[in-house]
C-alpha cells in the first residue's frame, strides 16, 4: 500500500479525487485542506509519504508555501493549480516538483492521478546513466532521484553492457554519444541485439548539433534524443514519457496474455510459457504435474442465478487458486469453467496434498454476490509424470477430470 498526501482547500476537488482513487486499491490517500493541517499530518507520519498532490494556493499559504514544506520531507510532489500563467510557471519551476497540472475538470483530475501512479511506479524502476563525464552523470542522476527512480551509473559503453548483463531490472538507459571504449551509438546497437524497444527504453544524449547523429541513434534503436545542455524539467518530462510508453506496451502485452473476465492467463499464454517449462523438465528428466479444474454443475449456476453470478463464480476460482498456488506455478483459464495449472519441482505426494486442500477450499467456500449466497464444488483431474508433449499431458489430465466427474464430482483423480 502506497501512502499519498493530498492537499486542497476545495471540497469539490477532494471529492473528485477520492472518487477516482477508489478505483486504485493499492493507494492509501490522506487529505488536508490547509497548510496547518498538512504540517500536523506530516509530523504525525514523520513525512513518510510516497508522493503528494498539492494545491498551490491555500487560504493560509497563498504563494505555494505548502510545496516548500513538503519538499523538506523529500516527498515527490505534483502541483495542482486553478490558473497557470508565465510568471506562475516560472515560480513553480524553481520549486522541486515532478509535474504541474491545471485543475479545471474531471479529466484533469484523472491526469493528476495518472501522474501520481507514474511517480509510485518509479520506486520500482531502475535506470542506467552512461556518460564518461562525471558532472553530467551527476546532473542526470540528481534529476532521476528526484522522481524516485533507482539509478545505476557507468562511465562508458562497455561498463554499461557489463551492468546490463548482471541486472535484469533495468528498463531505461540514458547514454551519452562520445565515450571511450564503446560509444553511445555502438552501445545502443548492442542493447538492441538483446532487448526490444518495448523492453528497455534508450534515451541518447549529445552536445553535438549534427542532425546526422540524431538520425543514426534513432536508426540504431534509440527511443528518444536529448540535446546538451538540458534542464531538469526536460529530463523528467522525456523520462516519464518513455516510461509511460513502456507501461503501455506492457499493458497491451498483458491484455493479449490474460483472460478478460478473471485476469488469469489465457490458453495461448499457457502453451507459450508451458512449452518452455515442459522442454526444461524433459531435458532434465523431471516430472511435471498438470491439473485440470472444472466447476461442478456450472450450468445450473448460470440458469438459476444468471450469468452475472456465474461470472463472479469464475472470478472466485482464480482468487482461491492464487491463495494456494506458488508464484512459479502457471495457471490459466482454458475456456468456460475450466482452468489448467502446470507445476514443476513438486512431488506426487505434495501434488495430492495441494489439490485436496484446494478441493476442500472450494467445498467450504461461499460467495456473497448480487444479494445471494452461492456455493459450489470443483472436480480436479491431474497427470503427474512426463510425456511426449505438453498437449499429451493435458489430454491425460482431462481423462482424469472426466473420471472425477463420472465418479460423483468434487473429487481429485491423479493419473501417473
Amino acid at each position: 500500500m502506497k501512502k499519498i498526501l493530498i492537499v486542497d482547500d476545495s471540497q469539490t476537488i477532494l471529492l473528485m479525487l477520492e472518487s477516482v482513487l477508489n478505483e486504485h486499491p493499492k493507494i492509501e490517500p490522506f487529505f488536508c485542506k490547509s497548510y496547518k493541517d498538512t504540517q500536523k499530518l506530516l509530523k504525525e507520519h514523520k513525512g513518510e509519504f510516497h508522493a503528494a498532490l498539492l494545491d498551490l494556493n491555500l487560504p493560509d499559504a497563498p504563494d505555494g508555501e505548502v510545496v516548500d514544506l513538503v519538499n523538506t520531507y523529500n516527498i515527490p510532489s505534483i502541483v495542482l493549480t486553478g490558473t497557470l500563467n508565465k510568471r506562475l510557471l516560472e515560480t513553480i519551476q524553481k520549486k522541486d516538483v515532478v509535474d504541474v497540472i491545471l485543475k479545471n475538470d474531471k479529466a484533469s483530475i484523472k491526469f493528476a492521478i495518472a501522474a501520481i501512479q507514474r511517480t509510485l511506479k518509479n520506486y520500482d524502476t531502475t535506470a542506467l546513466v552512461v556518460d564518461d563525464v562525471e558532472l553530467y552523470r551527476n546532473i542526470i542522476k540528481k534529476s532521476l532521484k528526484k522522481i524516485n527512480l533507482n539509478v545505476l551509473e557507468a562511465k562508458d559503453g562497455q561498463e554499461a553492457l557489463d551492468i546490463l548483463q548482471k541486472r535484469e531490472d533495468i528498463t531505461l538507459v540514458i547514454t551519452d554519444y562520445d565515450m571511450p571504449i564503446i560509444d553511445g551509438l555502438d552501445l545502443t546497437f548492442k542493447i538492441r541485439e538483446k532487448y526490444n524497444k518495448d523492453q528497455v527504453s534508450i534515451i541518447a544524449v549529445s552536445g553535438l548539433e549534427s542532425k546526422d547523429i540524431v538520425s543514426k541513434f534513432l536508426k540504431f534503436g534509440a527511443n528518444d534524443f536529448i540535446h546538451k545542455p538540458f534542464t531538469h524539467s526536460e529530463i523528467v518530462t522525456r523520462v516519464n514519457s518513455n516510461l509511460e510508453l513502456l507501461d503501455l506496451f506492457s499493458r497491451i502485452k498483458e491484455l493479449g496474455n490474460t483472460d478478460y473476465l478473471t485476469g488469469a492467463y489465457n490458453r495461448r499464454y499457457f502453451f507459450q510459457s508451458g512449452n518452455a517449462i515442459f522442454s526444461k523438465a524433459k531435458r532434465k528428466n523431471k516430472n511435471l504435474s498438470v491439473a485440470t479444474i472444472d466447476i461442478d454443475k456450472f450450468k445450473n449456476i448460470n440458469d438459476i442465478y444468471g450469468h452475472d453470478v456465474g461470472d463472479d463464480a469464475l472470478k472466485e476460482v482464480k482468487t482461491i487458486l492464487d491463495e494456494n498456488l506458488r508464484e512459479s506455478d502457471l495457471m490459466a483459464r482454458f475456456g468456460g469453467e475450466e482452468f489448467c495449472i502446470l507445476l514443476e519441482d513438486i512431488s506426487l505426494e505434495h501434488t495430492n496434498i495441494l489439490f485436496e486442500k484446494i478441493r476442500k477450499c472450494f467445498e467450504a467456500n461461499m460467495i456473497e454476490t448480487h444479494g445471494i449466497i452461492v456455493s459450489y464444488t470443483v472436480s480436479i483431474g491431474i497427470y503427474f509424470g512426463m510425456a511426449n508433449s505438453l498437449e499429451e499431458i493435458i489430454k491425460i489430465s482431462d481423462k482424469a477430470l472426466f473420471e472425477a466427474k463420472e465418479n460423483g464430482r468434487n473429487k481429485v483423480i491423479i493419473y501417473t
